[in-house]
């Protein structure tokens, strides 16, 4: 079955056509990575990292052109799009290290002639099943680290990314990598399930990687716990912002703005409700709603702050958030696609070329609503007054998300305290809810995540298995905690 690729900013430009596959597929792809996967992990470790290196150089010579692919396909703004094909060099540059790096441990045992040794192993063949808002960034999180430590990968890309996927992996194939170690799948999500599910079945598949929503994270979940396996989940967020009274409060706006509207709103980290305390709340909000309605929004190839939604289907997820606005809610400005007829201020292109909709700050919002409890995909922030900081915490936790959130404060204390009672796997002082960077651990808990993480030195737990061995050359059999000298003590001994 083919699937038609457009342009989200001007849906009259097909970008790609890929003729989707069926699970036997994907099971397909999973055996002929299993069958590769034994050489690939035979290589050293630093000839790996050599390769990670190749691809990082070619991601580089290429940076502009992909750049471009992502704007075009997804809608991203131009700039964001070369962000994030520097996160790919960025992860690239640090994992060629962990060639070199891949340490395990000499232990000293308890009994004479007798060392114990770690080590990493790779786990085998990975399943990377990924979303099309970061096409390539988030792949790399995964892919980079799965490929160093000597596993093989079969990687799901989204379908409405098809065309930045296909040139990723491109690159990929372009460094060096063996036949049959990297294999991408092209499939909608019922097939990718059912080939997952025959993969993990048959023995196939020994991690799985997820970006995506909460909902479908729970499947996936529940079907690896059936094979005694334990996925790495990125999943949905519902990220606050916690103003404080001695807040900056321009900087806050200016960190409110980014998080919530930038790529808009589709990111895992955007922004969902800014919770600003009483003393500040109207000033905040005047200011915010300020920024908000002087911001550019339409063609993502020129400077704006956003651009269209990805694709149709989000359009209509996002036209079902909005109607969860209520009579007790404040609007400020316009809500809905951006047309003609329902325009926008200084926006920049065609609006009725694509999915553009107005940016929409609502204030008033309450913690039973659903938009306070639920993620809103798209360009919407809920903004909520708190009167002492336990409550603020309490606020930031009770949706059940837990991946990113943010203070802004010039109180050290406040940050300390709000660090250590919000659940989220990471925290913003004085910054965006959005912005990885390559050597931190990204990730979530609750219904973020199942407390897996990416990125930097902690994805190596992810993609290897330890080893543990004991090496006896005593030339006897010693018996662990019974075969043990013992020092005698005087415990009886006591200072006159």
């Amino acid at each position: 079955m083919p699937y038609v690729s457009t342009n989200p900013a001007n849906t009259s430009d097909v970008v790609t056509e890929v003729e989707l596959a069926t699970s036997r597929s994907f099971v397909d792809a999973a055996r002929r990575a299993k069958q590769a996967q034994r050489e690939w992990a035979k290589v050293p470790a630093p000839i790996r990292g050599q390769v990670i290196g190749n691809i990082g150089r070619l991601v580089e010579a290429n940076a502009e052109q992909l750049a471009q692919l992502v704007t075009r396909e997804i809608g991203k703004p131009i700039g964001e799009a070369r962000g994030e094909v520097q996160e790919i060099v960025d992860t690239c540059n640090f994992f060629v290290g962990e060639g070199r790096r891949l340490y395990g441990q000499t232990v000293p045992s308890e009994m004479p002639d007798k060392q114990l040794f770690t080590f990493r192993n790779p786990v085998g063949v990975a399943a990377i099943i990924t979303a099309g808002n970061f096409p390539v960034a988030v792949p790399s999180w995964y892919i980079v680290p799965a490929l160093l430590c000597g596993n093989s990968v079969v990687w799901k890309p989204a379908e409405y990314s098809a065309a930045s996927a296909q040139a990723f992996y491109d690159v990929f194939a372009a460094a060096g990598i063996p036949q049959g170690v990297f294999e991408v799948v092209f499939a909608e999500g019922s097939e990718t399930y059912n080939g997952l599910e025959q993969a993990l079945t048959e023995g196939l598949v020994d991690k799985v990687g997820f970006t995506g929503s909460s909902e479908v994270g729970v499947r996936i979940g529940e079907l690896c716990g059936r094979h005694l396996q334990t996925p790495c989940l990125e999943l949905g967020g519902k990220n606050p912002m916690v103003v404080t009274e001695d807040a900056d409060l321009d900087l806050a706006v200016q960190g409110a703005l980014f998080a919530g509207f930038g790529s808009a709103g589709q990111r895992c980290t955007s922004l969902g409700t800014a919770i600003v305390h009483e003393s500040v709340y109207d000033e905040f909000l005047r200011r915010f709603v300020e920024a908000v309605d002087n911001a550019v929004v339409g063609d993502p190839t020129g400077d704006v702050l956003y651009g269209p939604l990805l694709d149709e289907k989000f359009a209509l997820s996002y036209e079902k958030y909005l109607g969860w606005i209520g009579e007790h809610h404040t609007v400020h400005g316009a809500t809905g696609r951006i047309t003609e007829a329902n325009p926008r201020k200084g926006f920049v292109g065609s609006p009725s070329a694509g999915f553009f909709y107005h940016p929409a700050v609502v204030s008033g919002v309450r913690k039973t609503d659903e938009m306070f409890l639920q993620e809103t995909f798209g360009p919407i922030v809920g903004v909520m007054k708190y009167s002492t900081l336990d409550e603020a915490i309490e606020l930031g936790n009770l949706p059940g998300y837990g991946l990113s959130c943010s203070i802004y404060t010039t109180d050290p204390n406040k940050a300390f305290r709000f660090r250590a009672g919000i659940g989220a796997g990471m925290v913003s002082v004085n910054n965006s809810t959005s912005g990885a960077e390559a050597h931190l651990p990204f990730g979530g808990n609750g219904k973020s995540g199942n407390g897996s993480r990416q990125s930097g030195m902690w994805v190596l737990d992810q993609f290897t298995r330890w080893q543990s061995m004991n090496w006896d050359y005593s030339g006897k059999l010693q018996k662990a905690q019974m075969d043990t000298l013992e020092i005698e003590a005087d415990l009886a001994f006591r200072l006159d």
